[in-house]
């Protein structure tokens, strides 16, 4: 009973530590999004919940994606059927237009929200941002650039 206690605290603490620093890159990238873009406070304003439903599907599309694809892949791809195969690509594709799909629908609706050139930022605002964070995560795994 004792170890079972102790299991389930354990995976509470990972899990609660896991959701902080899901927080904590959270805050990080609005932080680094909002400097590089250079958004004023009305520009926020309107910016923040458009770019935030954006990333929530972005996101939901890339979990589906995973769940799916990696499922698939986890057997021998030299065993897949031509058939199988081409429906495995053909439903890769699937998932990139959705996140294509995704982007158009995120450039519409920043569009008078904030100036064009402020859209092209973000872009690599974003590209800037995972950068710094894979960097990071070198950095603690002891590899990589310093």
């Amino acid at each position: 009973m004792k170890r079972i206690l102790i299991l389930i605290l354990l995976v509470t603490t990972g899990i609660q530590a896991q959701r902080h620093n899901n927080d904590q890159i959270e805050a990080l990238k609005t932080a680094h999004i909002t400097q590089e873009l250079d958004l004023t406070p009305e520009e926020a304003q309107k910016f923040w919940p458009i770019y935030n439903k954006f990333d929530k599907e972005q996101d939901a599309t890339r979990r589906a994606e995973r769940k799916e694809i990696s499922k698939l892949l986890r057997g021998n791809v030299e065993e897949m059927s031509d058939e199988q195969a081409k429906q495995l690509i053909d439903r890769m594709i699937d998932f990139k237009a959705t996140q294509l799909e995704h982007y158009k629908q995120l450039i519409s609706d920043l569009d008078g929200v904030i100036p064009p050139q402020k859209i092209l930022k973000l872009r690599k605002a974003e590209d800037d941002f995972r950068r710094i964070l894979m960097d990071k995560l070198r950095q603690r795994r002891g590899g990589g650039r310093p």
